[in-house]
C-alpha cells in the first residue's frame, strides 16, 4: 500500500562510506524532528573468542522473521559448529503467511517492506530472492461519507561494529537519547501536534494510516506511530513468491533443524556449575525434552500468548503483562461496490486502496486491491468493473450485510483472525527485558516499542550480538555510551 503524506518528507543527506571491506555504499536520511526511519546495511562480525568454548546447542523458539533471522545471525557469530534447533508448531514464517484464491497465492499477513529496511534488503540479496514487480495504484481516505484525501541509520552502524544492547530502552536511547525513550511513553497525536501538524490532518490522514497499519487509534505510542508513517511515504516492496521465503531461506542457509513442536516449558538445568536449560515440548508424536546451552525466545510471551512456563528459576521468572491486538483479514474475490465510495460508474473508480478514518460507524480499517505473490511480466490489475481480489482489514469479522455494502457480488471470502500486533493500550509500564537469565533471551519484546519485519530483524541481530558478547565476556561491546560520537570518529 502506497500513500504519500505531504507533511512527511524524506530528506536525502550525503553518502557515508562503510569502514568494512564489503564496498557497500550507504545513504543517510536526516530525521524529521522525531521521525526515526530505521535504515542502512549490516555486515558479518565475529570477535576474538579467547579461551572459552562456544555453545554446543542453541534453541530458538519460533520460526517467524525474528526466529529465522536470529538463527542466521547466531550462526554468523558462533560459527557453523553450533547446533541450532528452531521450534515451530505452525508454518515457517509465522505472520508472514499466504492464502490461495482462484489458483493464485496472496499475502494474508505482513505484506510490505520499506525500501530502506536494510536487514530485509540484505536477506533478499543473500538468498538470491527477487523484489516483486511493482504494480502502481492510487490510494484515498474515506470518512464514511466522502473521500477526504484523493527515517535514523545508526542502529545498523552499531551492529556492523559488533555492539549490542541489553535492553530495549538502551537500544532506543542509543538511537535518539531521551527523546526516543519518551516517544515510547507518549501518544503519536501529542508528538505530531508539538511539531506543528494540524489537528485536522491528524484526524483525517494520520489516524487512517495508523488504523490501516496497526488497527488502533491515535493513542498508540509515538514511536509506533512514526513507524506506520514511514511506510506511508511509499517506497514499499515485497518478495517475489511471498515474504515468508525469507524465513525459509534463512533457516535453510543456516542448516538449522526445524522441530515442528510447541514449547511448553523451560526449566533451569544446571550441572557441574554449568548453566543449562531443559526445553519441554509437545507435538503430534508426543511429548519430549532437550537440553541446551542457550535459548532464544522469538515468540510473544504476553498474557494468553505462547503459554510457556518457566520452572526452577530463582528468583522466579516474571510475568509478561499486556495483550495482543487482534485483526481480521478478509480476502474477497468479487466486484467492488464503487458507488459506496461515491463512484456510481465502476469504470471511473481510480483507486486501488481505501483507508478509513477513525470513525466508529466505519466497520473496516482498509480495503485494498491486492496482487498475487508472483507478478508476471504481462500481469495487469483488474479494471474497476471486473472481479478482483480485495483484502479488507477490520476489527471484527464482516457480516453478510457489510460484505454486501462493500461488494456488488462476490465469489469467495477467506477470513483470518490473528494476533497481529501488541495492543498498545494495554502496554506495560516497562518494555519487557531482553535478558531473562544467564543465556536465556527474549527477542519479541521489541514489538512493544514498534512492530514490523525490520524491527524483528534488528532485534534478532542485537540478540545474537548480545549473546555472543556475553558468552565470551566482551563487556566493552555491550551498552557502551556515546557510541554515535565514537563511531563518527572511526568512520
Amino acid at each position: 500500500m502506497e500513500f504519500a503524506v505531504s507533511h512527511l518528507q524524506t530528506y536525502r543527506g550525503k553518502y557515508w562510506g562503510c569502514s568494512d571491506t564489503h564496498g557497500h555504499e550507504r545513504s543517510r536520511l536526516d530525521q524529521l524532528n522525531f521521525l526515526p526511519l530505521l535504515l542502512l546495511c549490516t555486515m558479518c562480525v565475529t570477535g576474538a573468542q579467547g579461551d572459552a568454548a562456544p555453545p554446543e546447542r542453541i534453541a530458538v523458539v519460533g520460526a517467524g522473521i525474528g526466529g529465522s533471522a536470529v538463527a542466521h545471525f547466531l550462526q554468523q557469530q558462533f560459527g557453523t559448529q553450533v547446533q541450532i534447533d528452531v521450534y515451530e508448531p505452525g508454518s515457517i514464517g509465522g505472520r508472514l503467511a499466504t492464502l490461495t484464491v482462484n489458483n493464485q497465492h496472496y499475502e494474508s499477513g505482513s505484506a510490505s517492506i520499506h525500501s530502506l529496511n536494510l536487514h530485509m534488503q540484505d536477506f533478499v540479496k543473500l538468498l538470491g530472492l527477487k523484489h516483486r514487480r511493482e504494480v502502481a495504484g492510487k490510494t484515498a481516505i474515506f470518512n464514511g461519507e466522502r473521500l477526504v484525501l484523493e527515517e535514523t541509520d545508526w542502529i545498523y552502524k552499531y551492529q556492523a561494529h559488533g555492539h549490542a544492547f541489553s535492553s530495549v530502552e538502551e537500544l532506543l536511547h542509543s538511537l535518539g537519547g531521551e527523546r526516543f525513550i519518551n516517544m515510547s511513553h507518549r501518544s503519536v497525536a501529542e508528538s505530531l501536534l508539538e511539531v506543528g501538524v494540524t489537528q485536522r490532518f491528524i484526524d483525517e490522514v494520520i489516524a487512517a494510516v495508523i488504523r490501516a497499519s496497526y488497527g488502533q487509534p491515535l493513542t498508540v505510542p509515538a514511536f509506533v506511530g512514526v513507524m506506520s508513517l514511514a511506510g506511508a511515504q511509499g517506497n514499499m516492496w515485497a518478495v517475489e513468491g511471498g515474504n515468508k521465503l525469507v524465513c525459509r531461506g534463512l533457516l535453510k542457509l543456516t542448516k538449522a533443524s526445524v522441530i515442528h513442536a510447541r514449547v511448553t516449558g523451560i526449566a533451569l538445568h544446571s550441572t557441574e556449575g554449568k548453566t543449562l536449560y531443559k526445553l519441554r515440548h509437545e507435538s503430534d508424536s508426543g511429548h519430549g525434552s532437550d537440553i541446551y546451552d542457550m535459548v532464544i525466545i522469538a515468540t510473544p510471551l504476553h498474557q494468553g500468548g505462547s503459554n510457556i512456563s518457566f520452572e526452577d528459576f530463582e528468583p522466579p521468572a516474571k510475568e509478561f503483562p499486556g495483550t495482543y491486538h487482534h485483526m481480521v483479514t478478509s480476502v474477497v474475490h468479487g466486484y467492488l461496490n464503487s458507488s459506496y465510495f461515491g463512484f456510481p460508474e465502476p469504470k471511473l473508480f481510480p483507486f486501488t486502496s481505501i483507508l478509513a478514518t477513525d470513525n466508529p460507524d466505519l466497520f473496516f480499517n482498509s480495503v485494498e486491491n491486492i496482487c498475487p505473490i508472483n507478478v508476471s511480466v504481462g500481469f495487469r490489475r483488474k479494471q474497476p468493473q471486473e472481479a478482483a481480489v480485495w483484502k479488507i482489514l477490520s476489527q471484527r469479522p464482516l457480516d453478510r450485510q457489510q460484505l454486501k455494502t462493500l461488494f456488488r457480488s462476490y465469489y469467495s471470502v477467506q477470513v483470518t483472525d490473528w494476533a497481529a500486533y501488541p495492543h498498545y493500550g494495554s502496554a506495560p509500564k516497562e518494555v519487557p527485558p531482553i535478558i531473562l537469565h544467564d543465556n536465556l533471551y527474549y527477542l519479541s519484546g521489541i514489538e512493544w516499542a514498534a512492530s514490523s519485519m525490520e524491527m524483528s530483524a534488528v532485534a534478532a541481530k542485537n540478540v545474537a550480538l548480545l549473546a555472543f558478547n556475553r558468552w565470551f565476556q566482551h563487556q566493552e561491546k555491550i551498552d557502551q555510551k556515546d557510541l554515535m560520537h565514537k563511531l563518527k570518529m572511526e568512520l
